[in-house]
């Protein structure tokens, strides 16, 4: 199992690895940094870089895990990329479904994608499916999310691009939100980020702050105006705790 450090998880697990840009938001992609750092170092899952890469071998691990966590699947990819057949995603749900202990999440820029597929998926309520919206251009993504299936939906709003106004949050369970970090970092206006908490706060959808980023994240930290946002999507009882 891998600790994460992203805020808004506890592990991660990636069954694929290595993917190709598709948006502004993926400009700065902190995985294929971090995909080509691996690769240098010889780990074995890198040994093609951020080529995309199906890895077998990683399909039951969470299995393996028996304590209770919250785990974002293919941090290092993306599940519903063009080149991941549907009977390998089909696996990646039967896993998650069996391994019902955990909770995982899935993120996507691929809607369409998922949109097409979500009829032959069957979804577990322990997956907590989200899209990535980095502009106002790629909300049509969060129409693609609502058609789908999945029983937790959510929307990562990250890096956040420029302002996001009027969302359709019909459906939606959770956002998150978070300015770039890293080498490069695309400055984040504190009025675009109160502007969704607010819309949010509305529509009663739980919000989460990750970050201001910056090329030093610790820095800039995570507070917005005063206050530390961790809100997460409602829950039963017997799911696991993101925060002690």
């Amino acid at each position: 199992m891998a600790q994460s450090k992203i805020e808004w998880t506890q592990s991660t697990w990636n069954p694929v690895t290595g993917c190709n840009k598709v948006s502004p938001g993926c400009k700065n992609c902190y995985a294929e940094r971090m995909a080509l750092r691996l690769q240098a170092m010889g780990q074995p899952n890198y040994a093609d870089g951020f080529e995309l890469t199906l890895h077998e071998h990683m399909l039951e691990r969470p299995l393996q895990w028996k304590k209770p966590q919250l785990i974002f699947v293919n941090s290092m990819s993306d599940l519903f990329h063009e080149e991941v057949p549907l009977d390998y995603i089909q696996r990646v749900f039967d896993v998650m479904r069996r391994a019902d202990w955990h909770q995982f999440q899935v993120l996507t820029k691929r809607a369409q994608r998922l949109q097409e597929l979500s009829l032959d998926i069957e979804w577990p309520t322990n997956v907590w499916m989200g899209v990535s919206v980095e502009t106002q251009k790629y909300t049509y993504r969060i129409g693609h999310l609502q058609q789908t299936g999945a029983h937790i939906k959510f929307l990562s709003l990250e890096p956040l691009l420029g302002p996001l106004t009027n969302l359709d949050l019909a459906g939606i369970d959770w956002v998150i939100v978070g300015g770039e970090s890293g080498p490069g970092a695309r400055p984040v206006q504190e009025e675009w980020i109160t502007s969704i908490r607010d819309q949010c706060l509305t529509a009663e959808v739980p919000f989460f702050f990750k970050q201001w980023g910056g090329k030093n994240k610790k820095k800039t930290g995570r507070k917005l105006q005063g206050k530390t946002w961790d809100q997460l999507p409602r829950q039963p009882v017997s799911a696991p705790r993101l925060f002690a």
